[in-house]
This record gives C-alpha cells, structure tokens and sequence, in this order.
C-alpha cells in the first residue's frame, strides 16, 4: 500500500495543470476537479466529492481552493492539504503578478478576448457534464429533487446565495428528522494590507461579485488605495485568468506594493482556507454518521449544485454569442459525453480555436 508521502507528487501534478487551465470560476473548477479526482483516477467516489463540495459550502472563503484543499488532506492528510491548495493557487498568482507587472507598465489589460471567446463555450460544457454526473448522486430522493427545484427558484428570484444554502441544509434536516425517524486616506504598508486580506478570506462568503462590494468599501471609499476603475480591472483579472478568482488580491497587491504586496496579499486571502479546511476536514466523515447533520449536509449539496446550475446559464448566455461558439459547446459536449475527453485538453483546443477564430 502507497504511503501518504507518495501521493505529494500525483497531487501537485494534478493541481498545478488545474491551476494553470481552470478557467470560469468556481463552477467551472469543480467540475473539472470532479473529472479528474473522480471519474479518471478514482480517488474519491461521487458520494464522497459532492460531501466535500458541500463542506466547503459552510465555510468562508473561496469554494473551489477549499476542494482542492479538502482532496489533498483527504488524499496525503497535512502534507496534502499544503500541496494541493499551494499547486493550485501558485499559476494563477503568477500569471496574475505577470499581468499586473504589464498593466502597471504598460496602463492596460492585455488583450485576452480571444481566448475567453473560444474557452468559454467548453467550460459550459464541462460544468454542464458534471453537474449532470453529480446530481444523479446527490439528488437520490423526490425530497432532495423538490429542495433542488426550491433553491433554483429562489436563487433565480434573487434570494442571497447563502441563506439558499443553509435554508435547503435545514429545511432537509428538519423534514428527515420529523418524518423518517423515529474613513480618511490611509497609509499604505504591507502589515495592513495582509490584516485587510487575511479579514476578507476570513469573512467571505459567495461569489466575486461578493469580493467586489467588500474590497470597494475599504480599498476604494475608506482608504483610497485604489481608484473604481483599478478596481474593476482588478475584479476582471480574476476573471479572466486560471485558477482561483480571489488571485484578484494578487493584482491589487502587486498595483499597491509591487511583488512583496502581491506575495503578501496572496498569503493573506487564502491562508484562512487553510485553517478552515484543515480544522472542518476530519469532521466531513463524521457528520455522515448522524441523521440530522447528514440530511443538512445533503440539503446544502443539491442547494450548490442548483447554484452551480444558475452560474452555468449565465455562463451559457455569455458565452454563445455566434454560430461558432454554439457549435464549439456542442462539440465539447459532444466529446465529452460520448468519449469521456479530457476536459483539459477541450479546455485547450478551444482557447485555440478561439484565437484562429477571433483573428480571421
């Protein structure tokens, strides 16, 4: 049997190329992971994954760095969760650092239309292939479903991301367990833009759009660190590079304090996933072992996989725009439901296809 310390190396493989490929966003991650850590090594089951995928659900910070955090310790304990996260988050850091170097050089973003264009059309794809793998796990009851339909609607009615989740986590609970049993300019320095970051990772519940209204009430309005428009680049970097969206605190720590405020703006927002994970991981498999909190935990999984749903029809609007990228998700589809394609290498072929496309 393979010792834990043997596993270090499988992992940081994986994650740096998830990290150096994972375009879209969480969502986007996850399914990815799923793919990877499920379907083509086999080293969790689709039961296992969805309950890590709902563990990070429950704690701040950003989900898809937290997975990967959770497979690592699951995979190689201690060790693992530090491989697995810093694989992960290191490429996008860089080539977030990268783009911030030309933007503070050159007073642009670089052009990266071409490449999202021909990108995002697989990465629908993708999330759609997953979600349809994991919910055939997670949704295993006409309760479940119900819950599902229940979070969908009121994610699509506007209803915060967060009570979605714990109200369907509650709602499973309750109902399984009565039914089946028995201010002014600051000065800038780096100590506090790590407390600043390392507050945000801390805190953060949701999406980037969430990080967007927390960094603009402090960075912009109280301290004035940064104007609206360094901002909003800021937000869009993390969006349009690999890896973990909050690698925008990267951006703005590069534009405030050059490398060092990068490395240290970096260290601070993911260092709480870290500590949450390693804290909340051992407890995953406990928490199957009592009805309540296992029907909460199922509860929260098919919420997210809702939301996951949500996020992939605005991505799905976003990203079919022509008859191109139409027929790219389909073909993505296509190759991914018939032949089980390696979602890295869709993810590839259509970055490439993307640009051909673009400069015809």
């Amino acid at each position: 049997m393979k010792s834990r310390a043997s596993e270090l190396p499988g992992l940081a493989r994986l994650f740096l190329k998830l990290g150096s490929i994972a375009f879209g966003g969480p969502a986007a991650h996850i399914a990815m992971m799923e793919d990877e850590v499920v379907r083509r090594r086999q080293w969790l089951s689709r039961e296992e994954f969805l309950d890590l995928v709902g563990a990070t659900q429950l704690i701040p910070g950003p989900n898809s760095t937290e997975l990967a955090i959770h497979i690592g310790h699951r995979r190689a304990g201690f060790p693992g969760l530090v491989v697995a996260g810093a694989c992960f988050i290191l490429p996008a850091a860089v080539i977030v650092t990268a783009i911030a170097w030309a933007y503070v050089k050159f007073g642009s973003l670089p052009e990266a239309a071409g490449l999202l264009y021909g990108v995002k059309p697989v990465i629908a794809a993708v999330i759609v292939q997953a979600l349809w793998r994991l919910s055939r796990s997670a949704v295993k009851t006409t309760g479940l479903a119900g819950i599902a339909v229940l979070a969908l609607a009121l994610s699509v009615l506007g209803v915060n991301e967060l009570a979605v989740i714990f109200g369907a986590g509650l709602l499973t609970a309750i109902i399984r367990t009565t039914l089946h049993r028995p201010a002014g300019t600051a000065m800038f320095s780096l100590m506090p833009l790590f407390l600043f970051f390392l507050k945000a990772g801390s805190v953060l519940f949701g999406s980037g759009y969430v990080l967007l209204v927390f960094l603009r009430a402090d960075l912009v309005e109280r301290w004035h660190w940064l104007t609206e428009a360094q901002l909003l680049d800021a937000i869009a970097v993390g969006q349009i590079t690999p890896g973990p969206v909050f690698t925008t605190a990267t951006f703005i720590g590069y534009l405030l304090g050059g490398t060092r405020g990068a490395a240290v703006a970096t260290l601070g927002i993911f260092l709480p996933a870290f500590v949450f994970v390693a804290v909340s991981g051992p407890l995953v498999p406990r928490i199957r072992r009592y009805a309540a909190a296992g029907a909460f935990l199922d509860g929260v999984i098919v919420a997210s996989l809702a939301l996951m749903a949500i996020v992939t029809f605005q991505l799905g609007r976003a990203a079919l725009v022509d008859a191109p990228t139409v027929a790219m998700a389909i073909a993505a589809g296509f190759l991914l439901f018939r032949f089980n394609l390696n979602s890295g290498w869709l993810v590839a072929g259509g970055a490439v296809v993307g640009l051909i496309v673009r400069n015809l």
